[in-house]
């Protein structure tokens, strides 16, 4: 057997096999494109949990918008007055002049007023829709003495008639105005008949069924008469009169801070004017309540994304075990075979979050459209949601890729 010469050159070791990240982008394009249903199919769950994480997202934030818009359109421009003169004088009698309406009204701001109470019958005054009794007509309701400014800043909605107006406070006129539910109650369903409504002995026609209200809707559920007419049947309130005020945008804060000194400038320690709350704040509690709900649910959708992801992942593993082995006898170290699995699971997972990103930003503009919203999408949600996708198909693949390093060449070039 012919020996070395000691003066001949050593045998070159034996080099260890190289992935480039060019090689290993191209088998983890090559191993998606081999299988592009079960590609698509993997990638689904994250499609659906991106998705719904920006259309959460971007709903949570264009509904809150929307309510703050609302806020200020109705809430923002109301001031409700109350009458505590009797709390702060024991002899007073009621705290809102004759005038209290045109005295408000001269405020700057301030669009319509009117003062209100609920009327205290004599016990056992029944109100109904028939001058006599017959065990059917009648029913036990309240009375509700109210200004025609009152009506008008309730900013009424009317199904049939008319509400009354200051003609009606000046005239002293016996007429009501009653709610849909009201008027079921008494049988009233149209005003072609001229129906009244019986308050005791006394008759009230009824010259209007309001549908709805924007502002005050518990008046809907008395019968509305006009304080003229109460004050002169029943007398002044003891107790309970408010005054509703609709003011400007923006003007609420100012008309509530004047309102008590326009009404009475030598005892403004009668009323209690209650300004709207800050629309900033009620935004915030309602952002962070809905963003907390539905974070939540994003997390549900993307936990099972990545369930699904590290499912397919690890099937495709056992199917390729053949692969693997040879992968691994041709010289392929345990972490380019992670590595190549890591790079699958990681582009599935970027594109389903581009697709997910891009089909709920379309979700919000879809519905922001129908409901004729404004739709609001933070750009911080749109950036980070494919970094999402990427981690949850990086997390999702940790534990498939490792079983496939783990693979021996020998036993899976056995099978």
């Amino acid at each position: 057997m012919p020996r070395r010469c000691p003066s001949s050159p050593p045998r070159p070791a034996v080099r260890l096999s190289r992935l480039t990240w060019r090689d290993l982008l191209s088998e983890a394009t090559a191993g998606i494109l081999q299988r592009p249903v079960r590609s698509a199919l993997t990638s689904l769950g994250t499609v659906l949990g991106v998705g719904t994480f920006v259309a959460i997202l971007g709903l949570t934030a264009t509904a809150s918008s929307q309510i703050d818009e609302r806020f200020n359109a109705l809430s923002a421009t109301e001031v409700d007055v109350e009458d505590i003169a009797r709390e702060t004088n024991a002899f007073a009698g009621l705290g809102f002049p004759k005038d209290a309406e045109q005295r408000v009204a001269r405020l700057n701001g301030v669009r319509h007023a009117g003062v209100y109470w609920p009327v205290e019958l004599e016990e056992g005054t029944e109100v109904r829709s028939a001058p006599v009794a017959d065990g059917r007509g009648h029913t036990t309701v309240s009375v509700m003495a109210a200004s025609s400014g009152v009506l008008k800043a309730a900013t009424p909605t009317v199904a049939q008639g008319l509400v009354f107006n200051t003609w009606h406070d000046q005239a002293i006129q016996r007429v009501a105005v009653i709610g849909p539910g009201m008027a079921a109650r008494l049988g009233i369903t149209t005003l072609e008949t001229r129906p009244a409504v019986f308050i005791g002995d006394k008759a009230f026609t009824v010259i209007g069924i309001v549908d709805s209200v924007k502002r005050k809707p518990d008046l809907l559920m008395s019968v509305i008469v006009p304080r003229s007419t109460a004050e002169q049947l029943w007398g002044l309130p003891k107790s309970n009169a408010k005054m509703l005020i609709s003011t400007a945008p923006g003007a609420a804060p100012q008309v509530a801070a004047e309102a008590a000194v326009a009404l009475d400038p030598a005892h403004p320690e009668y009323f209690k004017a209650v300004p709207p709350p800050d629309p900033k704040a009620l935004r915030s509690e309602v952002s962070g309540d809905l963003d907390e709900l539905f974070l939540l649910l994003a997390a549900i959708c993307l936990f099972i994304g990545s369930i699904g992801i590290a499912n397919t992942t690890l099937v495709a593993v056992l199917e390729r075990t053949d692969e693997i082995g040879l992968r691994r006898a041709l010289g392929a170290r345990g972490r380019h075979i992670t590595g190549q699995f890591l790079a699958e699971s990681s582009a599935l997972g970027t594109l389903g979050g581009l697709v997910g990103t891009s089909l709920g930003t379309l979700t919000v503009v879809v519905v922001a459209i129908a409901r004729e919203w404004t739709p609001v999408i933070h750009p911080m949600t749109v950036t980070t949601a494919p970094a999402i996708g990427l981690a949850t198909g990086l997390l999702a693949g940790m534990y498939p890729a490792w079983r496939a390093s783990r693979i021996q060449p020998v036993e899976a070039l056995r099978r």
